[in-house]
């Protein structure tokens, strides 16, 4: 069926005859939701793009397909530094960028991660962009309101309204992508939503729009702010993007600031006397909240470059000039890997012991640690189980899961299936392992 386009007429009318509104009726319309819009609309950027695809139908040797692709961007950054999906910059060689002044501007893939398919980008600017005010998902209610910006269908900057749906959603959108601990909602989220800010009633991004249900009406997706923080701040790490080292892990607090978690050893840092409990106010001028604040603050610098780090400690505010090293490889223990990337500290377990309770499994690891808040124990997966696969291989030695995760990383398997004997019954879930930070 057609779709037919409606021209209303044009009506003339006497300006002189209608009365001026009062500034206290326009004011009375500017409701929660027109502020939150005002204040975020600014930071929020339209992507294009062309790209070489083909149809999961074809057969191998078909000839790709170009075709026009879009998207949205969420400034993080004043010098022009944008988040947004993989997906929607993936194989585009000319990345088109249009601002809500309606400049466009080309941008350049500065890093990405295809697991959880975030990507940041960047584009030239003169002087700076306004920034998105960042929130916080760990609170999120369902039932609250929540808002939706972004290029619905190419129509830029496009405004819809809705109420979180649910928490905690896994979604697999494809057989090469899984989304896991989505934000569901049912504000309009269409295709060229993807990477654009899902907010809350304050104007605050707890999201960035990632998938819509095909085929569903009100029923779209947002990666949780607090999870694609993480993502992003090793995406635009200093260590990542210049190739330099500062040694500092904090964490936001609520007063000001970020609290030092930890200080590498023989890092610049600690070099300088940062010490773990401190708090950081600024960086170089810079006020600083968040550990991807800190990141921020040390982009654009070389190797030797000092910078200025105000810590509190103890009541006293002192500055710090902290020179920046060369960023260093690390060498990595399968049992740390393992730990954070999964989670799970795991023994060797004699097969006997094994086939005593399920005689098809060659074998197992000995499941003897579980770190709270990782992959694992997300999963339900205790101290005492028996890891008998992962994946389709299965995992007797500690080299089985190692050469897992490494073909995980090298054909982005997205989630891993596992399997663990938990006495005699054989139990399952998926996997998503965390990104190593840097």
């Amino acid at each position: 069926m057609r779709c037919s386009w409606v021209v209303l007429p044009i009506v003339a009318i006497l300006l002189s005859a209608t009365p001026a509104r009062p500034v206290a009726a326009a004011e009375s319309r500017r409701t929660a939701i027109v502020r939150a819009i005002e204040s975020t609309r600014d930071s929020v950027v339209n992507i294009h793009g062309q790209k070489l695809i083909s149809s999961p139908d074809d057969d191998a040797g078909a000839e790709l397909r170009r075709v026009n692709g879009m998207g949205t961007g969420v400034v993080i950054d004043p010098r022009g530094y944008i988040v947004t999906n993989y997906h929607v910059v993936e194989g585009v060689r000319r990345i088109e960028v249009t601002l809500a002044s309606g400049r466009t501007t080309t941008a350049t893939l500065i890093s990405h991660d295809p697991r959880t398919d975030l990507a940041v980008i960047k584009i030239p600017v003169e002087g700076s962009l306004p920034v998105i005010q960042i929130g916080r998902s760990h609170d999120l209610m369902i039932g609250e309101t929540v808002l939706a910006l972004g290029n619905a269908y190419g129509y830029e900057h496009t405004v819809t309204r809705g109420i979180i749906s649910a928490l905690h959603r896994s979604v697999e959108v494809s057989r090469s992508q899984r989304y896991d601990d989505l934000i569901q909602t049912d504000a309009s989220i269409n295709p060229g939503n993807s990477g654009g800010p899902l907010l809350n009633i304050n104007g605050e991004m707890i999201g960035i729009n990632v998938a819509v249900r095909a085929g569903a009406q009100g029923i779209g997706f947002a990666i949780p702010i607090d999870r694609a923080l993480d993502i992003v701040t090793d995406l635009l790490s200093a260590e990542r993007i210049d190739k330099t080292w500062h040694g500092i892990a904090s964490h936001g607090d609520q007063r000001a600031g970020v609290v030092v978690d930890s200080v590498a050893h023989d890092s610049p840092a600690e070099t300088v006397g940062v010490r773990s409990g401190d708090i950081i106010t600024r960086i170089a001028e810079i006020p600083v909240t968040s550990q991807l604040d800190v990141e921020r603050a040390m982009l654009g610098r070389k190797v030797g470059d000092t910078v200025s780090v105000t810590v509190t400690r103890t009541g006293q505010e002192t500055r710090l000039e902290l020179p920046l090293a060369a960023a260093r490889q690390r060498t990595v223990s399968p049992e740390e890997r393992f730990w954070l990337e999964l989670g799970l500290r795991v023994e060797s377990v004699p097969v006997v012991k094994v086939q005593k309770l399920q005689s098809r499994y060659r074998g197992g690891l000995l499941v003897t640690g579980v770190r709270g808040g990782g992959p694992a124990n997300e999963q339900g997966i205790r101290e005492g189980d028996i890891l008998v696969g992962l994946h389709v291989w299965e995992t007797i030695s500690a080299e089985n899961i190692t050469y897992v995760l490494d073909k995980s990383r090298e054909d982005n398997l997205g989630q891993l299936k596992f399997y663990v004997l938990r006495g005699r019954e054989t139990l399952f879930g998926h996997l998503t392992s965390d990104t190593i930070r840097r």
